[in-house]
């Protein structure tokens, strides 16, 4: 990379953040690197296999049956009460509160998406597992919908709002898509990318809405209008990824206006609020993520470099901000605490994804992982929830922790063979330039 792009002054500046301790922690050699990260792959699979990919949830407080047999403490603050207890606790009460274990199909979308990247050194049975997640990814769809849609294992109240276990929700819905045109892609499953384009089909028909100049998707639940950068961003990609295999030109327009309209909030430093709405106005680092890898996504779909500079942006402000001293990632930009395992998974893979944006970016997240191996991992094949100022949440969540380290693995695994890649910045196109 030039050094006079802007994404090396910001390497150079801040390679004192993690250098040393990046050179200290790496094994001596990319082989013996890989060896242990397929070892730890190995060993977290098996501990996700040995519990049938179900496990426990941080907002899964819900289906406590506890609401069942005690009716009066069914009602909002209970429910809210009930989740932050569970999910703040340091020791896990889960089976005292009667919450059983569930198969999360976001889960197990991002198990699928791992297992087809995964090489052979670190799973043997690759085509019975593949099989098998894309089979209960069908027996989970979302009932009572006509659509291939897909909703949480649980139950979730918001501030106003109680999503009923199962319901339809835009996030989880991508995701599953995601996964299923990651199979279609490398296996040419003609069944998957049906399933991908039906739940394209439902978040055009019901999600998708406009008011005047603004535009977006609803969520967590139809008929709502807010501005959920990460969750508007992640159906745009999708639609733009359906586009390409399909040829459906009727899935451009929303993608492009809605994805126009979330760089159109980008703050000047690159950043984003989580949402527009007053109370939702944080800046994180997973779901800062999720917006510059679906930008990605976008460009590369399409053909167009329109969102490039929207893109370098904020790489540079996520770089910048979400990393301390000692590789580990940051929740939220301005503070250092918690460590959250989603985060490390989501520092690896943006780091990954946007390698060629700072050469940097492969050895950070390799110490990224590092420093998980040695501060969040139990030798008992998973991963801790949270490291606070004072002292760990050990609990092991399916989702949020190991599905998503296991995606994490799988990045690394293939960095070697993906940074021979060409670019994926590409010159614009007349598709997007006519939307």
């Amino acid at each position: 990379m030039c050094s006079h792009h802007p994404a090396g002054k910001l390497m150079n500046s801040n390679m004192t953040l993690y250098e040393a301790s990046a050179a200290a922690a790496l094994p001596k050699s990319r082989y013996s690197a890989n060896e242990d990260i397929a070892a730890a792959a190995r060993k977290l699979l098996a501990y996700c296999q040995e519990n049938e990919w179900a496990g426990y949830d941080p907002y899964d407080a819900l289906n406590s049956k506890l609401f069942k047999a005690l009716p009066l403490l069914d009602s909002r603050l209970p429910r809210l009460a009930l989740t932050q207890v569970l999910k703040r606790s340091p020791i896990n009460i889960r089976r005292l509160a009667l919450v059983p274990k569930t198969q999360n199909p976001k889960a197990l979308a991002l198990f699928l998406s791992a297992l087809l990247k995964l090489p052979n050194t670190a799973v043997e049975n690759r085509e019975d597992l593949i099989r098998y997640m894309v089979d209960r990814l069908v027996a989970l769809r979302s009932s009572g919908v006509s659509y291939w849609s897909w909703g949480y294992s649980f139950p979730w109240q918001g501030r106003s709002i109680l999503v009923p276990a199962g319901a339809p929700n835009l996030v989880c819905t991508t995701f599953v898509a995601g996964a299923l045109l990651d199979a279609h892609e490398q296996r040419r499953d003609e069944r998957c990318l049906t399933m991908a384009a039906g739940a394209a089909e439902y978040i055009l028909n019901e999600l998708y809405w406009t008011d005047g100049a603004k535009t977006g998707f609803s969520y967590p639940m139809p008929g709502l209008r807010g501005e959920t950068h990460n969750a508007n961003l992640l159906a745009a990609a999708l639609f733009c990824r359906v586009y390409k295999h399909t040829g459906e030109k009727k899935f451009l327009e929303p993608a492009v206006r809605v994805a126009r309209q979330a760089v159109g909030k980008q703050h000047p430093d690159g950043s984003w609020f989580y949402s527009e709405a007053r109370s939702q106005h944080w800046i994180d680092n997973f779901h800062t993520g999720y917006n510059l890898e679906a930008l990605q996504s976008i460009g590369r779909d399409l053909g167009t470099g329109e969102f490039d500079a929207s893109v370098r942006r904020g790489f540079e402000f996520y770089r910048a901000s979400f990393f301390r001293e000692d590789s580990a990632p940051k929740y939220f930009h301005d503070r250092l605490y918690p460590v959250d395992i989603h985060c490390v998974a989501q520092s690896i893979i943006t780091l990954l994804a946007f390698r060629e944006l700072d050469s940097g970016n492969v050895r950070l997240a390799h110490s990224v992982l590092t420093w998980a191996m040695q501060n969040m991992w139990d030798h008992r094949g998973f991963f801790y929830y949270r490291r606070l100022r004072v002292g760990t949440i050990r609990t092991s969540y399916m989702r949020w922790s190991q599905a998503w380290m296991l995606r994490a693995l799988s990045e690394l695994l293939c960095e070697a063979d993906a940074s021979a890649e060409p670019s994926r910045m590409q010159e614009p196109k007349a598709v997007v330039q006519a939307c």
